[in-house]
């Protein structure tokens, strides 16, 4: 058996992973993962993949079982003798641990690059990285997709008629201009300042936006609290709607409860992290046939360029 592509998942990432076998034409592969009575856990594949093309699909959200599953899962595959080893991480998480901003911290993401290497990945595949630059920290290929192939068509179905992007913070606005670049549209942005992680002290509007309809872009959405307090801000100042597109949905403490309270008409995301909850103000939109077309090239060597709209 030699040069075949198998398709397996991290418990993470079951729903998406099915979801990209199928749009594949292809049958998600048997593994299975066993508990000891201490909460220790050993992953095992329950087919035989010597000499194929292995494909892990696991997101890394909190806790970090999730990515250690995603280490013993690479290990497995290479000891079993697989051709080539890709960890598919739609959501990778300890991304914002991407430098040292203050000293006696560690660079989370260049660590968990030296783990998955360590382990024996022969390339990763991830989407809206959020830092570009953590592609530097691995020794092995890095496909970086971003969701702007879903987005931007889920934009122009929106159809709406004075359409303006922003982004919620300074660190986002080469995003919002790629977009605004894209779809011909104006830009705002949002200054905002910190005492301590995940609290906004003060928050600005750079732009006007007064009778726009705001369609706010960002990688992630934590807590919401930048998303929202944005959002508010903006209604305030004349916006005629406010929106908000973002790649993975983590929604921890009370991101929900800020979201349904908020201004924003709706908030989009993709489904690189399964939602905690249901809510009427969230819609999803799926990135498994984006990463279908993405794996089936990088296994045929072919190009994936096609793949980024901008």
């Amino acid at each position: 058996m030699t040069n075949e592509v198998k398709i397996f998942s991290g418990s993470a990432s079951k729903v998406l992973a099915e979801s990209i076998a199928e749009a594949m034409g292809k049958e998600l592969g048997k593994s299975t993962l066993s508990y000891f009575s201490d909460g220790e856990f050993q992953p095992a594949f329950e087919e035989s993949v010597r000499g194929c093309d292995v494909f892990i699909i696991q997101s890394t959200p909190p806790p970090t079982d999730k990515l250690f599953e995603l280490l013993l899962m690479v290990d497995a595959a290479k000891r079993a003798s697989a051709k080539r080893i890709v960890a598919v991480i739609p959501y990778f998480g300890f991304a914002r641990q991407d430098r040292k901003d203050q000293p006696r911290v560690p660079i989370g993401s260049k660590l968990i690059a030296n783990m998955l290497t360590a382990a024996g990945v022969s390339r990763v595949m991830t989407m809206d990285l959020h830092a570009d630059q953590i592609q530097g920290f691995f020794e092995v290929p890095v496909d970086h997709l971003y969701a702007s192939a879903v987005f931007s068509e889920a934009i122009k179905e929106l159809k709406l008629p004075n359409l303006i992007m922003a982004s919620p913070d300074m660190g986002g606005s080469k995003r919002a201009y790629a977009y605004a670049k894209h779809l011909e549209c104006d830009v705002v942005v949002c200054y905002k300042q910190r005492k301590k992680a995940n609290q906004i002290d003060k928050m600005f509007v750079i732009g006007e936006v007064e009778g726009k309809d705001v369609v706010l872009i960002d990688d992630m959405v934590d807590t919401a609290g930048t998303l929202t307090k944005a959002a508010n801000i903006m209604m305030e100042k004349g916006a005629n709607s406010v929106r908000a597109i973002c790649t993975h949905a983590i929604l921890s403490g009370q991101a929900y409860e800020r979201i349904e309270q908020s201004a924003l008409t709706e908030l989009i995301v993709t489904d690189s992290i399964p939602l905690k909850q249901e809510s009427d103000k969230i819609r999803v939109v799926s990135v498994a046939k984006l990463f279908g077309k993405v794996i089936n090239a990088v296994h045929n060597y072919e190009s994936i360029s096609s793949n980024f709209i901008f």
